[in-house]
């Protein structure tokens, strides 16, 4: 007897003790040593866990199922086993007399893969019973690769999902990149644009490009490891005070950072921009030769426009630079409209 053909476990359900005897006998000198005999639907039932809770709920690999039992019939117990979502694709073999054909079709309806005459034929037996079992073991290997290859595309999903964050992310600060902040700024310009076309209506994208003042003299006399550090802190205090799901925090570049507002008016923008302001000045983080403030402070541009087609994204881009230089050009730390 093959490998594994022994470590098949075969249920058998029939109330005729003779039946029960040949069947196991014949099984067994095949080599199938793993056989559970029952002698009606509900202790079947017992044994599978389907009735009541049972820790040693079993799940053989076949079961050999006689049409007639004294409790509930073999179609309507057919059909309670594979109505059981682990059970269904364990393969159901039934057990008929020679003149039930209708209800052997109402067997197949409920779910029963094949069919043994009574009395039934070794050589017929043990053909049908391998057949079942070659089709449970390939349904199981298909099942199989099926979960592997879902756990693969998972895995290379979330692979891809980590390249994009990385690809999208400026390494020293954590937040967006430039890149990133290029290709979100083009999306939504263009989905603001077609939602004002299709709602006639006129929903405003708000520009906030920062920069921090005097950093040149910051790296020069604290280090470069410090001015990181800087980076790091008003990188942080930007994205946390922003909570809107669509806002987006960028690094434009050296100590300049960008601040991408969808759906939002020059005024809100401008209100944004004091808040984030104020943030960064309230961390009192020490800047001895700044001339603006005894500490690290920011000077902001902000720009507004309705998204269509007479606009172009340079322009908008170029607005909030010129807000913000002159911010800079005026005084610093403070927050100026274009």
């Amino acid at each position: 007897m093959k490998k594994e053909s022994l470590i098949m476990q075969i249920l058998i359900i029939d109330d005729d003790e003779s039946t029960q005897f040949l069947l196991r006998n014949l099984l067994e000198l095949e080599g199938y040593e793993d056989i559970i005999v029952t002698n009606s639907s509900e202790s079947a039932m017992e044994l599978l866990g389907i009735s009541g809770f049972n820790n040693d709920a079993i799940e053989p690999n076949l079961i050999i199922l006689d049409l007639h039992l004294p409790d509930l019939d073999g179609i309507q117990t057919c059909m309670r086993i594979l109505g059981v979502e682990k059970f269904q694709d364990i393969p159901i073999i039934m057990l008929t007399g020679s003149s039930e054909k209708a209800s052997l079709r109402k067997a197949f309806d409920a779910g029963a893969v094949d069919y043994i005459t009574k009395p039934f034929d070794s050589i017929e037996l043990i053909s049908r019973v391998r057949s079942a079992l070659k089709l449970k073991h390939e349904v199981d290997l298909r099942k199989t690769r099926e979960a592997e290859l879902l756990e693969t595309n998972q895995i290379l999903e979330e692979f891809v999902a980590r390249l994009k964050q990385a690809s999208d992310t400026d390494g020293l600060t954590l937040v967006a990149n430039r890149r990133c902040f290029d290709e979100n700024l083009i999306k939504e310009f263009q989905r603001i644009k077609r939602m004002n076309f299709q709602a006639e209506a006129k929903l405003t994208l708000s520009l906030i490009l920062l920069d921090v003042d005097h950093f040149k003299k910051y790296n020069d006399n604290y280090g470069h490891v410090e001015g990181d550090y800087c980076l790091q802190r008003v990188a942080r205090t930007l994205t946390e005070e922003l909570n809107r799901p669509g806002d987006l925090v960028a690094r434009y570049g050296g100590e300049e950072f960008v601040i991408l507002l969808p759906n939002t008016t020059l005024e809100e923008a401008r209100s944004v921009a004091e808040r984030l302001r104020k943030a960064v000045e309230d961390m009192q983080i020490k800047h001895a030769f700044s001339s603006t403030s005894p500490h690290v402070t920011i000077s902001l541009g902000v720009a507004s426009l309705i998204p269509d087609d007479n606009v172009t994204l340079n322009l908008f881009v170029d607005s909030a630079d010129k807000a913000m230089y002159q911010a800079k050009t005026t005084g610093r730390n403070r927050v100026v409209t274009f």
